[in-house]
């Protein structure tokens, strides 16, 4: 198969109806909402401190390009909505490019196009992921890149080829310090081809300076604002090496589960992400017999995609868990599920009719799935209301409870805290209230229980803080398995309000 080929006019005219259908699956409900978690506020604040020249937070989380990619977009705009927006269609543009990459190298008819870009769209965690502002968006963007721009090394190697995955690479190490686990996985396809493109001529050097050069200049900018020079370095040792345990209590990096991902997929995604899954076992057999997989050789596109997908499985079944640990893997096996249903079996195909059909079936089913799981959970916010009755109650700055999200509505300082042990020096510093704020419960950090024992001032519900997808994805914060996730997330459904104000004197002297 000749990997030059481009998307024909069809297929581009699928595609692109395709995406233009899932905006507003994207975007359902998400301007309503706050912004779901920690760390997308911590990066709506950074984002904004970087806009402003400060670099302090640079390289957090080891993505310094995602800071650099939105902090423009401060210039003229705090609205964090702008930004989830913004990030969701980062998003959508990954589905975009990674259809574009499976239909191309496949040769999939313009309606199959479509409905793989549709499938893999409206699946389950690609959209509940598309829709914070993390550095999530951005990350699958370039593994999608990397995806095709490194099949078409395996196939046309050469030096542009090369050097074009290479640039893909450094965009996905800049992005998201998770990118390293690329490198084990490419090292293997290096070997398979056997090829010797890497080390001829010397191109290993260049492939090495070009993915260190990044690091290079981005870490002379820290350097020149006041960072240590290996500040983005020692981003990636603490996360490897934690040196305490977290507020939760979890210390560990590695944990192995092997049943993890698999309930997650059962409970979550439809049932073609397990014909994506384990389909292409089936050809192994046929494809060795054909002498197809002689090392040495280009892999065929479903098991380049396949190899991808177990490989991801594998290593992240060995660290901490959470749904976003597949990111990359989603939809390779939406791709995969609809590549093995469209093939022949001995002789016989499945009708184009019927397989329409039944892929309009599974798309229907991801779209109940959206309704359950992510759209019930995407109504109104209340944290404009608590804002409203704090600025109504004096205002100043308020301590929060593990969460951050009433920031964007409150215009003063809003301070997290991991114990109420912290509220008397608070008090001491001019904090009249307190939020209990229930993402307490999502980071399992239980450390307010003088608190909650005390009749609030004011409390509102916040459903989203109830999500499963929610607590689930707090997984690897908590170091839980995913029964004890879910019974944390069913305990909490049962409160009547997530959203609590306290006055902080009155804490105090109970």
């Amino acid at each position: 198969m000749n990997s030059t080929l481009t998307l024909s006019r069809q297929q581009s005219y699928y595609l692109g109806f395709a995406l233009l259908l899932l905006v507003p699956v994207r975007l359902h409900g998400l301007t309503e909402g706050a912004l779901p978690d920690f760390d997308s506020v911590r990066n709506w604040q950074i984002v904004q401190e970087v806009a402003a020249g400060d670099l302090r937070h640079l390289f957090r989380h080891a993505s310094p390009l995602f800071m650099l990619l939105y902090a423009p977009v401060a210039w003229f705009t705090s609205d964090y909505r702008v930004f989830l927006v913004l990030n969701a269609l980062l998003a959508l543009a990954a589905v975009g490019l990674l259809a574009a990459f499976v239909a191309r190298e496949t040769r999939l008819p313009g309606w199959q196009t479509g409905l793989l870009t549709l499938l893999m769209g409206t699946a389950t965690f690609l959209t509940y992921g598309g829709r914070d502002f993390t550095m999530s968006s951005g990350s699958l963007l370039c593994f999608s890149g990397l995806l095709g721009a490194y099949y078409r090394r395996l196939r046309e190697p050469s030096s542009a080829t090369l050097y074009r995955a290479a640039i893909w690479l450094l965009l996905g190490l800049s992005f998201n310090y998770k990118f390293l686990l690329t490198l084990p996985i490419l090292a293997v396809l290096e070997w398979w081809r056997a090829d010797g493109l890497l080390l001829h001529r010397g191109r290993w050097w260049r492939v090495g300076l070009l993915l260190a050069a990044p690091f290079i200049v981005l870490s002379a900018v820290g350097w020149l604002a006041g960072l240590r020079w290996y500040a983005w370095v020692a981003v990636y040792y603490s996360i490897l090496f934690p040196g305490a345990a977290n507020a939760a209590g979890r210390t560990a990096t590695l944990h192995l589960d092997l049943l993890y991902y698999l309930r997650f997929l059962l409970d979550f995604e439809s049932w073609l992400v397990w014909v994506g899954l384990l389909g292409p076992l089936a050809l192994l057999g046929p494809q060795w017999r054909a002498g197809r997989l002689k090392r040495g050789q280009p892999l065929p596109p479903e098991l380049y995609l396949a190899v991808w997908g177990w490989c991801l499985l594998a290593g992240m079944s060995l660290l901490l868990k959470a749904p976003r640990g597949l990111l990359w893997a989603y939809g390779l096996w939406y791709a995969l599920g609809l590549l093995m249903l469209a093939r022949p079996w001995r002789g016989r195909q499945l009708p184009a009719p019927a397989l329409a059909a039944l892929l309009l079936a599974v798309l229907a089913g991801n779209l109940y799935r959206l309704q359950r799981e992510v759209y019930a959970y995407a109504r109104p916010s209340s944290y404009p209301a608590v804002a409203a009755w704090l600025a109504a109650h004096g205002g100043g700055p308020v301590a929060s409870t593990v969460g951050l999200a009433l920031a964007p509505f409150h215009p003063d300082t809003v301070r997290s805290i991991i114990s109420e042990q912290a509220l008397p020096a608070l008090a001491r510093q001019g904090y009249h209230y307190v939020l209990l704020d229930a993402y307490w419960r999502v980071t399992n950090v239980r450390q307010f229980d003088s608190l909650r024992s005390q009749p609030p001032l004011a409390a509102w519900p916040e459903p989203a803080l109830t999500s499963p997808l929610l607590f689930l994805e707090h997984s690897e914060f908590t170091g839980l398995s995913y029964q004890q996730t879910l019974h944390l997330q069913q305990q909490a459904r049962q409160d009547t309000a997530q959203l609590r104000v306290y006055e902080i004197v009155r804490s105090e002297r109970r």
